[in-house]
């Protein structure tokens, strides 16, 4: 049995959800997202809540399931507070800052800036030249998003340089044991 796809998910108000061949488009306050959900998984929406049933137990129906739900849900989320990731960056002359709303320019060690455009949709922050916010209301490109931007200069293991995730932990390794 799915437990999640089993749990509502609870509709705010000034949201509006509709459901129709087999594409779920939800608006809100922060925009409007669109997807199409899988064959045989039915949305019903009762009084400001979304339940959602599978026409059998097979084991591909019950996965459909849950992530059904799970994405109808990051979708009522996002269109209603939105998503944001937090990106640190370590290292000496290592920063970044805004070329406007929709780009960033990244100091990170090479020869030359890398310079980053975002998506439609996705804004960015710099708040400290040592920070960078990735925001939008799509979970998935966000995180996609930021995940690119670490990609870039990950965390290396001596000294920790390199662009990771606010509250990230990265092993350290001891380096060369030198000669007595």
């Amino acid at each position: 049995m799915s437990r999640i796809g089993n749990a509502p998910v609870p509709v705010p108000s000034g949201v509006d959800v509709t459901v129709a061949d087999g594409t779920v488009t939800v608006k809100g306050p922060k925009g409007t997202l669109s997807r199409e959900i899988p064959g045989g998984i039915e949305i019903s929406n009762d009084d400001g809540t979304l339940t959602f049933k599978r026409p059998n137990d097979e084991r591909r129906n019950k996965a459909l399931h849950g992530l059904t739900r799970s994405l109808v849900n990051n979708m009522v989320i996002g269109v209603t507070d939105g998503y944001r990731k937090e990106l640190e960056i370590v290292g000496v002359g290592y920063r970044a800052e805004a070329q406007g709303p929709n780009g960033l320019r990244l100091n990170l060690g090479f020869s030359h800036p890398v310079n980053v455009t975002a998506p439609e949709g996705i804004t960015f922050e710099v708040p400290q030249p040592t920070q960078v916010v990735v925001a939008g209301i799509d979970k998935e490109v966000v995180g996609q998003v930021a995940a690119n931007i670490r990609s870039i200069r990950k965390p290396e293991p001596y000294k920790g340089k390199g662009v990771r995730y606010a509250g990230e932990r990265v092993l350290r390794k001891a380096g060369k044991a030198g000669k007595k």
